[in-house]
């Protein structure tokens, strides 16, 4: 098997909509190191129209670039639409995307900063022994909006 990619190809970013963009490009720029990168956004017109399939659209944000990629590395496209479809909640076996993973030097202090920001726990604070990888200490949580968050520390 080739696990060598096809030239041209690597991961650029992953899109969250939020309610409140700014808020919560804060919390990622605060309490994670993310780097806003590029201009804010501000998509409308005709291309946004056909683009989203959505006559109308409005979408505002900004890209910030995640820690520890460098200067190519992938971002994190944190939106907002003039009129967001309503929060379908938080829960971690809803089909598609669940949730975004940091490595983190300290889980707990971590969580506390999170917890500060309005964010709150999902789950409980677990080690596990991996065997091959090594012990893991974890966290699920949810920021401010309500979208989960593991926070992961290799010993």
């Amino acid at each position: 098997m080739n696990l060598t990619p096809p030239s041209g190809i690597r991961y650029a970013h992953t899109n969250l909509i939020a309610d409140d963009w700014r808020r919560l490009a804060d919390f990622y720029t605060q309490v994670f190191a993310c780097e806003p990168v590029s201009s804010e956004r501000d998509h409308h017109g005709p291309n946004t129209d056909k683009l989203t399939g959505m006559p109308g659209a409005r979408i505002r944000g900004r890209h910030l670039r995640l820690p520890g990629h460098g200067e190519n590395g992938p971002t994190l496209e944190v939106f907002q639409y003039e009129r967001n479809a309503p929060n379908p909640g938080t829960c971690l076996n809803r089909p598609g995307f669940a949730h975004l993973a940091f490595e983190v030097p300290d889980v707990e202090q971590k969580r506390a900063e999170i917890l500060r920001w309005g964010g709150r726990d999902v789950g409980g604070l677990v080690t596990l022994d991996i065997p091959g990888a090594g012990r893991l200490t974890l966290i699920y949580m949810a920021d401010p909006e309500g979208n989960i968050i593991e926070l992961q520390r290799w010993h």
